[in-house]
Order: C-alpha cells, then sequence, then structure tokens
C-alpha cells in the first residue's frame, strides 16, 4: 500500500508545503538547496516535530510518538551509540521493543551479515571505518523491518572513494528492501542513482518531480538546470524563433509556440574571438564574467544576451587565453537547444 503524506510545518519566516506519496519498494528522493525544508520534511515523518499526516492504507500516524512509528532513521552522523559493540548499536531497536536479548542479537548477526560486516559483532564505533559505521547504522535502521526507511544524508561523511562503493553497496541494500524510501540529499549524483523518483524542493515547495531522466531532461528551475549542467531560460516560441523572457532570441531547429523552457549543455556552446563568417543560426557577443578548472574541461561564465556557460577544452583555453573581461562571440547550433512548455 502506498504511504500518503501530507508535511504543513510553520515557523517564523519559513513555511513547509510537501505532499508525498510512496510506493511499497520505491525510493523517493527530496533534493533541494539548503534551507528548501528536506531535513524538517524528514523530521517531521519521524515524529520529531509536529505537522506530518501520514496514511498507509487504513493506517494512520496522528498523534504517534516517533518511538511508536514503524520507521527507520539513518542520521547524516549515524548516531551510533559509542558505549555499545556493532551487534548491540544493531539490536537497540528490537530490544527496545521487546524482543528478546537472544533474538535480538541474533537478527543483529544476521543484518551484520548482509551488509558485510561478519565478524564485527564485537567492534565498536571509534574503531570503525566511515563506510563500515554507515553500514552499522543501515543495518540498525532496517533490523526491525520498518514500514519507512528514512535516510539523511547517509553518504555525506563519507570521503569520495568510499562513497563511491559505499553507495553501490546501499542501492543493492534498498534494492531489496520491500518498504517505502525516503532519502533526503543535497547531491544530485545520491538522487539519481538511488532514487525511482526524484521531488525537487525549494523554499518549502515542490517545484519538480519525475524519475531521475526527466528531471534531467526537462528542468524546470535554474536550481535544477545548475544540479543537471545546463544552460535554462524561459521564452515564447513562434515557428523556430524563441523570445527569452529576459532578452535575447534563439533559434530553434524543432518548431513550437507558446511557452516555453529552453535547454542547451554547456559543451554545445563554441566560443571565437571575432564574429564567425557565414551564418550560423545562432551568433552572440558575450563577456567573460568567470572561469573554473575541473579535471578535464573549463566551464567558463559568460556574460550577454543571453548569458549563457559554456564548457571547453584546456586546448581552447590556451588559444583564447580567457580572463575575465575579454569579449568573445558565442556560437550555438539550432539542432543543440530543445524546448518543451513550461
Amino acid at each position: 500500500m502506498t504511504l500518503e503524506a501530507a508535511i504543513r510545518v510553520r515557523r517564523e519566516g519559513f513555511d513547509l508545503d510537501l505532499d508525498l506519496a510512496i510506493a511499497p519498494g520505491e525510493v523517493v528522493a527530496l533534493l533541494g538547496p539548503n534551507g528548501a525544508g528536506k531535513t524538517t520534511a524528514l523530521r517531521a515523518l519521524a515524529g520529531l516535530v509536529p505537522g506530518a499526516r501520514v496514511r498507509v492504507g487504513e493506517s494512520t500516524w496522528d498523534g504517534l510518538p516517533a518511538e511508536r512509528r514503524p520507521i527507520g532513521v539513518v542520521f547524516q552522523d549515524y548516531l551510533l551509540f559509542v558505549h555499545l559493540t556493532a551487534l548491540d548499536n544493531v539490536a537497540f531497536g528490537l530490544r527496545a521493543r521487546g524482543t528478546a536479548k537472544p533474538a535480538a542479537n541474533a537478527t543483529a548477526r544476521e543484518w551484520l551479515d548482509k551488509v558485510g560486516l561478519a565478524g564485527f559483532e564485537r567492534a565498536k564505533p571509534r574503531t570503525l571505518s566511515g563506510g563500515q559505521a554507515q553500514r552499522v547504522a543501515l543495518a540498525r535502521a532496517l533490523a526491525t523491518s520498518p514500514l519507512l526507511l528514512l535516510l539523511d544524508e547517509p553518504l555525506a561523511a563519507l570521503d569520495a572513494s568510499t562513497r563511491l562503493r559505499v553507495r553501490a553497496d546501499l542501492g543493492r541494500h534498498l534494492r531489496d528492501y520491500p518498504g517505502h524510501t525516503l532519502l533526503v540529499t543535497h547531491d544530485p549524483l545520491d538522487a539519481m542513482v538511488l532514487a525511482d523518483r526524484i521531488v525537487i524542493l525549494e523554499e518549502g515547495r515542490v517545484v519538480q518531480q519525475g524519475t531521475p531522466a526527466e528531471v534531467v531532461r526537462r528542468p524546470r528551475t535554474d536550481y535544477v538546470a545548475n544540479l543537471v549542467g545546463l544552460n535554462l531560460y524561459r521564452g515564447r516560441a513562434n515557428g523556430t524563433e524563441v523570445s527569452l523572457v529576459d532578452g535575447g532570441r534563439l533559434a530553434v531547429a524543432e518548431p513550437a509556440t507558446g511557452d516555453v523552457h529552453v535547454v542547451f549543455p554547456p559543451t554545445a556552446v563554441g566560443l571565437y574571438p571575432e564574429k564567425p563568417a557565414g551564418s550560423p543560426r545562432n551568433t552572440w557577443p558575450v563577456t567573460v564574467s568567470g572561469v573554473e578548472h575541473h579535471a578535464h574541461t573549463t566551464r567558463v561564465h559568460l556574460d550577454g544576451t543571453p548569458p549563457v556557460l559554456a564548457d571547453v577544452t584546456t586546448a581552447t583555453v590556451a588559444d583564447l587565453r580567457l580572463a575575465p573581461g575579454d569579449t568573445l562571440w558565442a556560437v550555438l547550433k539550432a539542432t543543440e537547444v530543445h524546448t518543451y512548455p513550461s
């Protein structure tokens, strides 16, 4: 049965208004910038702050305190009990619910084995690596067979190399989990890899939701466009030309009409010191406002009408000697520009 939640939290200067539906076996990622309300939503579902009405079939959680809700939580810093062994940490929730110690320990051993920590039963949290601590926290959350699993930035405390491996392990466990999962994160890669559906939250409101592929292909806010690395504009289309809301015009290959979003990748933008000869369909003057060096490319921030991001090679940077204040020409093929209704 689908879990349905209506979350309404009001406090000075901020309102959270969020409706969520999570199907059995589904992983929903709640993604958004700092201050969007992600952690508040998680805490409301957990019963740690008032404001969430939760229904699963005929069962409701209204008024239930946190300790009586059928949930498991993995916190960003894991919050393992430092004085307890890994086995006792995993068994803690079962014991708190009245399970006898031998049965709780047996279940805890099974879960430590499932997460690849057989032989670590007597280890204390301070002796575990970050990845091992994360797996103990996950085992503790799942050992009670919760109806809802809440993951609060579960990979944020890990270094980059450990994160890659643990993300893959977490994805495998989530695929086997039959309950409802809400993943709260600010990392788009975690959301894209782990979630079946992504809900984008900004300033306490849902601004977009869909499968990872849908969100990547059709961002609807500047925040989402920045996450997925696309140039995004709003405009009004008339055939193969779009007049942009903030100034400028772009030619497109596929005719459209009415209000649209316009997107294209920074890699589609070419930069030239002089206006190119011939008749490229989108050419406009720009000024370099910033340069960011990445592993294999350089991202150039350009002011113009419209402003634009361009990803260029190191060789292009050397040829153009890019620096803030330089004036250039941006060139964009109409076939690289995509529109969809706004």
